[in-house]
């Protein structure tokens, strides 16, 4: 059984850092690809970042203030976040997948954590 956990939510300000982590547990000698998106009640599941192929990829909203990096563990990946608006807040999910179709395609993702709230308020 294939389990995501994500950690590392939390209340901050505007214009302060946040450092997301996620690990994904399961099937012994299985690598899967990671990404993050986030969810408002207000809005559809957001890609946020992945890796395709080696390349780092962001949703035009984090760009140049998101990092996604992989931790030193298999199967762990971290998300910088830097310079966070208000417009941040959401339940950051974290999604994992032996090869997903489209790395930014919450469709394309078959293992999903139960998400970390990060509200980011003045």
């Amino acid at each position: 059984q294939v389990q995501v956990v994500e950690s590392g939510g939390g209340l901050v300000r505007p214009g302060d850092s946040l450092r997301l982590s996620c690990a994904v547990s399961g099937r012994a000698g299985s690598r899967y690809f990671m990404a993050w998106f986030r969810q408002t009640p207000e809005k559809e599941r957001e890609f946020v970042a992945a890796f395709n192929w080696g390349v780092d990829r962001y949703g035009p909203s984090v760009k140049g203030r998101f990092t996604i990096s992989r931790g030193d563990a298999i199967n762990t990946v971290h998300l910088q976040m830097n310079s966070l608006r208000p417009e941040d807040t959401a339940v950051y999910y974290c999604a994992a997948d032996d090869r997903p179709y489209a790395y930014y395609s919450r469709n394309s993702y078959d293992y999903w954590g139960q998400g970390t709230q990060v509200t980011v308020s003045s």
